[in-house]
């Protein structure tokens, strides 16, 4: 019932700059809540990065305060992380999760994830 389609993960140099995105999409009747990024970087838990509810309130890391913009177009039901003065400890799969409603169901749904990568 529910696709997201993630693009933008990159190899990008320390103080660069990245643009993720996430697009869902569902079958008639679906609608979209909170839509937002994870990060898992390996040998850690999956963390939120950020997320935007349908109000275009948004949440962050305390890490990422200042550095990540997220936003979203609820006309075309996808959110973009913009993602600037990279460090190599942001580097993880950015995994798309977005909340949706079908019927009188409420349920969540994450992508496959993208590779971000900050290196010299």
């Amino acid at each position: 019932q529910v696709h997201l389609v993630e693009s933008g993960g990159d190899l990008v140099q320390p103080g660069g700059s990245l643009k993720l995105s996430c697009a869902a999409s569902g079958s008639g009747g679906v609608s979209f809540g909170v839509m937002g990024f994870y990060r898992q970087a390996p040998g850690t838990m999956r963390d939120l990065v950020s997320q935007i509810n349908t109000e275009y309130t948004t949440k962050y890391a305390d890490s990422v305060k200042g550095r990540f913009t997220i936003s979203r177009d609820s006309t075309k039901n996808t959110v973009y992380l913009q993602m600037n003065d990279l460090r190599p400890e942001d580097t993880g799969v950015y995994i798309c999760r977005v909340m949706y409603r079908y019927l009188d169901r409420v349920a969540e749904y994450w992508g496959q994830g993208t590779q971000v990568t900050v290196s010299s």
